[in-house]
């Protein structure tokens, strides 16, 4: 028996409904915003009132996708959108952003090898998810594309946002209103997260999936920051410890990488804590 057999369904489907609400006389009745299908009515959906109910949907549409594709685990690719490929390098809006491109290079080597992996899996396992857009999310989806894999991109709507690069793989692109349900879908699958440079963003990613391992609302994994030099000298870690702000042991809860090969490295000897 078949999903779309009529022993499994025997109330008519919405989606016939809604074909057959569009084909009614026009009367000032049927034009009245009363009339219209609750679950067709736009104005109805974004009304303030209906908030939890677009919550749930923006939850339920990238999971229900990624169950039918399949997707069992991913790589997480945190970092700058404003770091550029080496090629563009001379362009940079900054020395230290010229500087940064290496971490481009390396961000594209890191999820073009674990996309290799992935495919074992036929695309399984360990699936590259980046935000899907420039920098380093576009280097991480360019690496998994080099290795003719699938890749995700989870975009969110903001008033300067590009279109999604052109790397993502178009099934699994996504795009997001609430910050929130985005940093879910980030994490729900995670077994893997690599933070490269960045600003607010990637800052802000970063602190609340440490902050969900420390609080032990999420397992311990692999949890990489590329650049050492750049974190340290933007975060006093130690100052944090030093202050009791978090304990001597958090600082465990992250290692520095440099290359994608340290970090291919660290994944493939993890052993989860007891």
């Amino acid at each position: 028996m078949t999903p779309d057999d009529d022993r499994t369904h025997v109330f008519t489907h919405s989606e016939e409904d809604a074909k057959r609400a569009e084909m009614i006389p026009d009367t000032r009745q049927t034009r009245a915003p009363a009339y219209r299908l609750a679950f067709t009515d736009t104005d109805f959906l974004l009304r303030e009132e209906l908030r939890p109910v677009r919550l749930q949907l923006e939850l339920l549409k990238p999971q229900m996708i990624m169950d039918e594709r399949g997707i069992e685990s991913t790589v997480v690719m945190f970092g700058g959108a404003r770091i550029p490929a080496p090629a563009d390098a001379a362009s940079a809006r900054t020395p230290t952003l010229a500087a940064l491109t290496k971490y481009y290079e390396q961000a594209r080597i890191f999820a073009r090898a674990m996309t290799e992996r992935s495919m074992a899996s036929y695309g399984r396992e360990f699936v590259i998810c980046t935000g899907g857009g420039p920098g380093v999310m576009e280097a991480g989806n360019l690496g998994a594309h080099e290795a003719g894999g699938q890749s995700i991109g989870l975009g969110i709507v903001l008033p300067h946002e590009q279109a999604p690069n052109v790397y993502v793989t178009p099934d699994l692109c996504f795009n997001f209103h609430y910050f929130a349900i985005r940093k879910m879908h980030f994490l729900m699958r995670a077994r893997a997260i690599t933070i490269f440079p960045g600003g607010y963003g990637t800052l802000d990613e970063m602190f609340e999936a440490l902050t969900l391992i420390q609080t032990g609302r999420m397992r311990a994994i692999p949890f990489l920051l590329f650049g050492q030099e750049f974190w340290e000298s933007i975060i006093n870690w130690q100052a944090l410890a030093d202050a009791g702000t978090i304990s001597h042991e958090d600082l465990d809860l992250f290692r520095y990488v440099e290359t994608a090969e340290e970090a291919l490295a660290i994944i493939d000897a993890w052993v989860p804590p007891c």
